[in-house]
């Protein structure tokens, strides 16, 4: 599988696998080990976490499976997230739930990272969430700190918009490597906003969460899923491929701006369509009426 270069120090693949809801899975860690190497076969080495994940449980349920099979963190890139503050059993000094990018929790946040996922590195380290209290230059410290420190070795965002990723960017000594939001054929705000210009301006390649918007399409009767479920099964038997959300993935990977799609599934049949979409050639009129569909009308 192509690998995507974010940085002089780190390369992803082209298809990420997304462990948010790892704990809903119900596997031992033999079989998450087990995933894990599935994927790898599949070229997939890069894996999506953040610390709120399964109420603060899913890291350390992959740390476990990782520490039986200790060589293959070689071999795979561990991406995780924090500011945000969850009410949670788990966490029970939190009051609310709020969003805390201060010095002091994003190093503690790395901190309780490396501790469950048995590691001494982060590859890739995002802001989950735009803070209306961030103050960049903190943001800034912490992450000069943990660089400097080998404990993370690249940093990015995560739902932020341009003008967030612009100010955080502006205090950094080194580049922020990637934004990571949500994008699908029924969500395209990211097309609108400046958010994938602005990555293409800085050749920095977005990574898509919910690339197959929450699963609605497939059964919603909402009038634009409905109409969007009609366009991708038409254009599946174009194609001649086995399903839809292969041409969901392949809309993503069509665009110029390298696109990642973060896949959410423990299924390896449901992973292995992601990978498969790799190798889908869409016409340019087959990915306009993906997007007349979603908005309902042609383009202007």
């Amino acid at each position: 599988m192509e690998k995507i270069k974010l940085s002089e120090t780190l390369q992803v693949s082209r298809i990420v696998l997304g462990l948010w809801r790892l704990s809903e899975w119900n596997m031992e860690k033999e079989e998450i080990l087990h995933l894990m190497e599935e994927c790898k076969e599949l070229g997939i080495t890069t894996f999506d976490h953040a610390d709120i994940y399964g109420d603060y449980t899913c890291e350390a349920l992959f740390g476990e499976a990782l520490a039986l099979k200790p060589a293959l963190r070689r071999d795979i890139q561990i991406i995780t997230k924090c500011g945000i503050k969850l009410v949670s059993k788990n966490r029970p000094d939190h009051k609310i739930k709020y969003y805390d990018t201060s010095k002091k929790h994003i190093i503690h946040s790395v901190e309780n990272s490396l501790r469950n996922f048995r590691t001494d590195y982060i590859d890739l380290l995002l802001i989950h969430r735009p803070d209306p209290l961030m103050n960049p230059a903190e943001v800034a410290e912490a992450f000069a700190q943990l660089k400097a420190e080998g404990k993370v070795l690249d940093f990015g965002v995560s739902n932020f918009s341009p003008s967030q990723f612009h100010l955080l960017n502006s205090y950094l000594n080194f580049p922020l490597v990637t934004n990571q939001v949500e994008l699908s054929v029924s969500n395209l705000s990211q097309f609108v906003n400046g958010c994938i210009e602005q990555c293409q301006e800085r050749n920095i390649p977005p990574m898509a969460w919910s690339p197959l918007a929450g699963g609605e399409i497939f059964y919603s009767e909402n009038k634009k899923e409905v109409r969007l479920r009609e366009t991708l099964h038409k254009i599946k038997g174009e194609l001649n491929i086995d399903s839809i959300d292969q041409v969901m993935y392949a809309w993503l990977l069509n665009h110029p701006a390298n696109i990642i799609p973060i896949v959410g599934s423990g299924k390896v049949s449901r992973i292995r369509k992601a990978v498969d979409a790799l190798n889908i050639h869409m016409t340019r009129e087959q990915w306009f009426e993906v997007w007349q569909s979603s908005v309902g009308k042609e383009v202007d």
